[in-house]
């Protein structure tokens, strides 16, 4: 009986479920292995012949559709050019085309790895599975310490192993959190390098980098050119390197701000450009702290202690540290050194390094002299005793050249004090 070309489709349909349900049936003869999925899970088809339509039907009609749709399109250009496209198929294009159909078994298999929902982070596993589970400790919501951010932090651990002492740079807020910020290759890695090309040794990074984490909030170009304008004042490499060691913060301040600072020490203080490098290169901080104690000193060399603008200019030059001296320190050092052991200031200005020395060392071993008979400070007498060897030398060989007595008399004489 011929069939129409509304009951083609039908027909495939029914040849195509009862050709399934002897697969099944084969495919459960024949049980094959079962296949390994996502953490040990097994994938083995459980079909009977009384339920695989239920198990498998809505992947059947999927498979089907696609099929009949295709021979839907082929049964209309053929009812086009020929009235025999009403007549059921032979055997043999049954078979071609049965032949032509992919495999069910690893179609719907596929399919079902595509469907499989994901994981859950509430699904149950085996104890072995939970051992062999690594868990991160939580990064702190919030901490007063670095120290609790340097396992979760790559910067940090390597700024340690560096030598940076975390604990002082914690002390100022924005410092830290700036650090937590930075990445390591592309905020640090730079900024080191530019450091040593500079002239920071290896061994000297920690600390610099713990006086000046500021630095990592500075543009590298701007760094450079300050750099570049040191050494175009004629200032050496090394130099540079040993300004940047001693002041850690001295590119931090803008090209302007470096040019009035050596504008101002050569005009005030009435110094040649050779004479305001050498100055700062001693004193490199003389460009990074403030001017208010320099112009406070100045006054007090010339005011209060009598020094004449060409004295001052060769004290300073020698003990640069007279700029920045405490004025308390300096008046008193003065007084007893000019007003109880006489010397005049010609002699002083000859030897400034008594401002540099603690003052109670000048007046125990003055003491000592004088209660020796030996306390003589006029280059024109006998038995001259200098400035520089009363205040430079150890106590050893102070005892033994200049006052000529032991290490034990001086001991008990400072006991009797």
């Amino acid at each position: 009986m011929a069939l129409s070309a509304q009951q083609i489709p039908r027909w495939f349909n029914s040849a195509k479920l009862r050709s399934l349900i002897n697969a099944v049936q084969l495919t459960k003869c024949f049980a094959r292995p079962g296949r390994t999925l996502l953490h040990g899970f097994s994938a083995q088809p459980q079909i009977s012949s009384d339920n695989c339509f239920l198990q498998w039907g809505f992947k059947t009609y999927k498979t089907s559709s696609l099929w009949n749709s295709s021979q839907s399109t082929s049964s209309s250009s053929q009812e086009n050019n020929s009235t025999q496209s009403s007549l059921l198929p032979s055997m043999n294009e049954q078979s071609q085309k049965t032949q032509k159909i992919p495999s069910f078994d690893s179609e719907l298999f596929l399919e079902e790895l595509d469907e499989l929902p994901p994981l859950s982070p509430m699904q149950p596993i085996s104890e072995e599975e939970a051992i062999q589970i690594i868990a991160d400790p939580p990064l702190p919501p919030a901490s007063f310490t670095l120290r609790d951010y340097v396992d979760h932090s790559e910067t940090l651990q390597k700024l340690v192993l560096l030598g940076v002492d975390l604990s002082k740079i914690e002390k100022h807020t924005e410092a830290a959190n700036l650090l937590l910020r930075l990445d390591f290759e592309k905020d640090i890695k730079q900024m080191l390098l530019f450091l040593k090309d500079v002239g920071i040794e290896d061994n000297q990074l920690g600390a610099f980098l713990t006086k000046n984490h500021a630095i990592f909030s500075e543009d590298l170009e701007n760094l450079k050119i300050r750099v570049a304008y040191l050494l175009s004042k004629n200032f050496s490499k090394a130099d540079v390197a040993q300004m940047v060691r001693k002041a850690p913060f001295l590119l931090n301040f803008s090209v302007e701000r470096l040019d009035n600072r050596l504008g101002f020490f050569q005009k005030e203080l009435e110094l040649s450009v050779k004479k305001t490098r050498d100055l700062v290169v001693r004193l490199p901080r003389l460009l990074t702290g403030s001017l208010e104690p320099v112009k406070e000193n100045m006054k007090v060399y010339r005011l209060e202690l009598g020094f004449k603008h060409n004295e001052i200019q060769h004290m300073i030059t020698r003990i640069p540290k007279m700029l920045t001296a405490n004025k308390r320190k300096l008046t008193e050092t003065f007084d007893f050194v000019h007003n109880v052991m006489s010397i005049p200031h010609h002699i002083i200005v000859k030897f400034p390094q008594v401002f540099n020395t603690r003052l109670f060392k000048i007046k125990e071993r003055h003491l000592f002299l004088t209660y020796l008979g030996r306390a003589q400070y006029d280059p024109a007498k006998p038995n001259y005793i200098s400035l520089d060897k009363l205040v430079s030398i150890p106590d050893e060989i102070f005892c033994e050249e200049i006052a000529k007595a032991s290490v034990q008399d001086f001991d008990k004489f400072l006991k009797t004090l």
